[in-house]
């Protein structure tokens, strides 16, 4: 096999990477099939490639953790390697993943990173399609007025580069999220854009551009009419082309609402129980919200009074979940104009909220796993500590978990100080409950292990008196230094640290534990 077989493969991959007209079983096998083809030609970037497209459609067929579960390490490879467009596709599959599942933050983060990623190399359609599903994660966030600048910038550049079919999905989206967002005459005014485009080119209406016209019919009481077009909706899906996991679910509850309106109370009961089968079957957590609510109208309707308020407290419990979410996703929308230095820098601020535990302020596991790599590498005296409290849970079960908290927080602040004291460049990590670790850059072994001792008695002295009522605090800590590995990498560094932090438990606590001689807090750990 030569280059025109590798030129053969990508073509075939690009053609499933940029289809907005989903056939999910049927595209699955050719990715499948291209895989294998892409292996015996020891092409690792199409073998990625293929794995995506896999993983995409997975997603699109409502397999949500079959799709997460093949993309994690084509998303690590496109790392690795510096494959800016697949790392842009991936983040924008993750987006996809995350909105089914209602977590409204990272569909969001992702989104913005799959449209960050874009440069001269993207296609077309990565060009309009990424800054369209931006601009849905914006309007699902509750941010319709930078979603609206992203709708008609994806449109316009439809337009620019004469893709049609694309402008036509655009305007579908944009038109649905203004319906969603409660804005019946904006959504009225891009429904018609859409037709007419429609119309101009010769489009038969599919099943999405359907229902976003039958729901904005419903808002304009012609419930009749609604009801007709979202039974040929529901045809069209049925009639080829998959669309996304949850587009049957919208579909089907979208008719409910029709079928009330109209009276028609038992058809509607009936289009909403398969609408909530859907949801079950496909982790549809953000469309079960709308079921909920649903119900309750229903249950009105018919009166059945009792009925009605219990299925508004299902939706209200749903509700606040899924409001939960969406005002984390907020703090990440604000100006999320990145064609600017100022939008560049406000974007840096969300993904740096995103490295960061939110009780302690300190960095998290994901902040680790970027940084300790290169740092280990680039540095022979690199040391990290691993600190864990003693008997935390008898702080939380004799006091309170809110105490156990300030706690923390304090521990926080006193390791984050003598991090800064030891080295300019170290950081602390919240691990996880109870645990942290301290990265300290240029400090060897025999350094640490001293200041790790003044730090561990600076805990222990510390006045805990007011938060404890007399409970003492001190932590356990275990040492590993790049220097005591002849190849050392991040998971032998950590758990030699761990082993030395059981160690230092084992010996009583209160204790520092390494590869040298602690300061005489304890025996000697066994050398790595």
């Amino acid at each position: 096999m030569d280059r025109s077989d590798r030129e053969s493969l990508s073509a075939a991959l690009l053609e499933l990477e940029d289809e907005i007209n989903w056939d999910a079983a049927g595209m699955l096998e050719r990715a499948t099939r291209i895989e294998r083809q892409a292996r015996q030609l020891g092409d690792d970037l199409l073998v990625a490639r293929a794995r995506l497209s896999q993983a995409n459609l997975h997603m699109r067929a409502g397999d949500l953790a079959g799709a997460a579960r093949r993309i994690w390490k084509v998303h690590q490879w496109a790392a690795e390697h510096e494959a800016r467009q697949l790392t842009a596709r991936t983040h924008l599959v993750w987006a996809g993943i995350h909105r089914h599942l209602g977590d409204v933050a990272q569909c969001l983060e992702h989104s913005i990173l799959s449209v960050e990623l874009l440069d001269d190399d993207a296609t077309e359609h990565m060009r309009i399609w990424h800054r369209a599903k931006l601009a849905d994660a914006l309007s699902l966030a509750g941010s319709m007025d930078a979603a609206r600048l992203r709708y008609r910038q994806a449109a316009d550049l439809a337009r620019r580069l004469r893709r049609p079919d694309l402008q036509l999905a655009v305007l579908n989206n944009y038109a649905y999220a203004e319906f969603a967002a409660g804005h019946h005459e904006e959504a009225q005014s891009v429904a018609a854009w859409l037709q007419r485009h429609a119309e101009a080119h010769g489009f038969e209406l599919d099943a999405a551009l359907l229902d976003t016209i039958g729901a904005i019919q419903i808002e304009n009481r012609q419930y009749a009419t609604a009801e007709r077009t979202l039974l040929s909706c529901i045809d069209r899906h049925y009639d080829g082309n998959q669309d996304d996991a949850d587009a049957l679910a919208e579909y089907l509850l979208t008719l409910a609402r029709a079928q009330r309106c109209l009276g028609a109370y038992g058809r509607a009961q009936r289009s909403l129980n398969a609408s909530r089968r859907l949801c079950a079957e496909r982790e549809l957590g953000h469309v079960l919200v709308k079921v909920h609510q649903e119900q309750a109208e229903l249950y009105a309707a018919r009166g059945e009074f009792a009925e009605a308020f219990a299925a508004h407290k299902d939706f209200f419990a749903a509700h606040t979940e899924q409001h939960s979410l969406r005002r984390q996703a907020q703090a990440r929308t604000r100006q999320a104009m990145f064609e600017t230095a100022e939008a560049r820098q406000e974007a840096e601020r969300f993904r740096e909220q995103a490295r960061r535990d939110p009780l302690t302020g300190l960095r998290n596991r994901r902040f680790l796993n970027e940084q300790l790599p290169g740092l280990i590498e680039s540095d022979p005296e690199l040391t990290v500590a691993m600190v864990d409290l003693d008997h935390y849970k008898r702080i939380n079960d004799r006091l309170s978990h809110e105490v156990g908290d300030r706690v923390l927080v304090q521990v926080a602040r006193l390791l984050e100080r003598a991090a800064e004291d030891i080295t300019p460049d170290a950081f602390v990590v919240r691990m996880g409950g109870e645990e942290f670790l301290l990265a300290l850059p240029q400090t060897p072994a025999g350094r640490a292990t001293a200041a790790l001792d003044e730090l561990r008695q600076t805990i222990k002295g510390h006045d805990w008196e007011p938060l404890t009522a007399g409970l003492p605090v001190t932590v356990s800590i275990g040492v590993a230094c790049v220097g005591d590995f002849v190849e050392p990498a991040q998971i032998t560094l950590l758990s030699t640290a761990d082993r030395h932090l059981y160690a230092a438990k084992h010996g009583g606590r209160d204790r520092v534990v390494s590869s040298v001689t602690d300061s005489g807090q304890g025996s000697r750990a066994p050398a790595a």
